[in-house]
């Protein structure tokens, strides 16, 4: 029961649209421009650099919000399930930013709220999410590849955590916590497979900091 409440209480928080929202403030719905995505690479191509960080930070505060929320009513009492209970909150604030029932569906990518849940998760993953997404985007300049290496790091690094006992629970619980994670990389990669058919082909657009994107 803990788990489906988890999930629904992210659900609720992961449907507070940062970009759509801000758009709208803006006079403009900001999945008929761009890319069309509601996320934070498309609010930074459309209405520039003050947009793309306000974005960033909404849909990542809005993430790390359900999971304390959710940690603190069902994991600080329960240890061994806190990190579980963290995971079902990222995965519902990840759909509901996906999956907005209110824009028939229509919403981001999940990667700004990843970063919220990658902040608010454990604090090793910090730094190796920041190297792997700034890395490959200051190299590249492409958001989807660092947001696509993001993933498969945080995969990658829940089950090494896992297995050196990092998390302090029990075998079924780890390999739970597997399946979630693998089940939002596959979504992530999902959300993204127009992107990776770009990056295979070579024309992918680019992302900058210090001058006009292209949209």
């Amino acid at each position: 029961m803990e788990r489906l409440v988890c999930v629904v209480i992210g659900y609720a928080f992961g449907l507070f649209q940062t970009s759509f929202i801000y758009g709208k403030m803006n006079g403009i719905d900001i999945r008929d421009h761009g890319s069309g995505n509601a996320g934070t690479t498309n609010a930074l191509r459309v209405l520039g650099k003050k947009a793309g960080a306000i974005v960033l930070v909404g849909d990542m505060i809005k993430c790390i919000l359900a999971i304390v929320i959710c940690y603190l009513l069902f994991g600080r009492n329960n240890p061994k399930m806190g990190y579980l209970y963290k995971l079902y909150a990222a995965l519902g604030a990840i759909l509901g930013h996906n999956f907005p029932f209110y824009l028939h569906f229509k919403g981001g990518k999940g990667i700004a709220a990843t970063a919220g849940f990658i902040a608010a998760f454990h604090p090793s993953f910090i730094p190796v999410g920041l190297l792997l997404f700034f890395g490959t985007f200051f190299l590249t300049h492409y958001v989807s590849l660092g947001s696509l290496l993001v993933y498969a790091g945080v995969m990658v690094q829940m089950v090494i955590s896992g297995e050196l006992g990092l998390f302090h629970t029990s075998r079924p619980i780890l390999i739970e916590m597997y399946i979630i994670t693998a089940f939002l990389m596959a979504m992530a990669y999902y959300k993204h497979k127009d992107n990776i058919v770009r990056l295979i082909k070579g024309n992918e657009r680019k992302t900058y900091l210090t001058k006009k994107n292209e949209l």
